[in-house]
């Protein structure tokens, strides 16, 4: 009986372990907003008359930057060509940055960030007889694209998905255990009193001497 206790305790505990495990997220740290394998940052901003995003390769402080701004009609969604853009910073107004227009939509926007940390940009907006100023905020500079980070999640993944395998197989073997211990339990005994009572029979029929 003993050994049956102990043979069941450790078939829940495996299975536990297996379910717990099975579809587990143990990542650290929150979710980046550019996800892994992207090859840009981006930033948006959209009014009643415009709609701009923003991409951007990595950034660093101190050296030249490039970035692009796709500029279209919030209402059509059609690329606007032509447009006056003037950028300024918030976080500091001595910052000058030159707008070109490579093609119908896309502007060219270069410049430079003077250190490494999150910078906006203030852009005052002017296409024909509409104009807006849009804040595009969240403009990380000194940040890598999350495509290293990723490595480890696969490794890990991997080590989760062995320690289930190898407790759904204890699960089974214990499995086959309790199964065979109950055969066994379950295995009828030879009768004595039946193999004896010839025996008896005998010898009280045998007459004495």
């Amino acid at each position: 009986m003993k050994q049956l206790l102990i043979l069941l305790l450790g078939l829940l505990v495996l299975s536990s372990a297996a379910y717990a495990h099975g579809g587990e997220d143990h990542g650290d740290g929150a979710k980046a907003s550019t996800p892994a394998g992207a090859t840009s940052f981006s930033v948006a901003a959209l009014s009643e008359q415009f709609e701009v995003l923003l991409r951007y390769e990595p950034l660093e402080g101190g050296k030249p930057a490039d970035l692009r701004l796709f500029l279209s009609d919030y209402a059509t969604n059609a690329p606007i060509k032509g447009a006056k853009l003037t950028l300024t910073n918030p976080e500091d107004a001595k910052l000058k940055w030159a707008v070109t227009e490579k093609e119908p939509g896309v502007y060219l926007v270069e410049g430079q960030f003077p250190a490494n940390k999150t910078y906006s940009f203030a852009a005052n907006i002017v296409a024909g007889d509409k104009a807006d100023l849009l804040l595009l905020e969240g403009i990380k500079v000194g940040e890598k694209l999350p495509v290293a980070a990723a490595a480890p999640a696969v490794a890990t993944s991997l080590f989760s998905s062995w320690k289930t395998i190898l407790a759904l197989v204890g699960a089974f073997v214990l499995g086959i255990g309790l199964t065979a211990l109950l055969m066994r339990r379950r295995r009828p005994e030879p009768s004595v009193l039946k193999t004896s009572e010839p025996a008896l029979t005998a010898s009280r029929r045998t007459p004495i001497v």
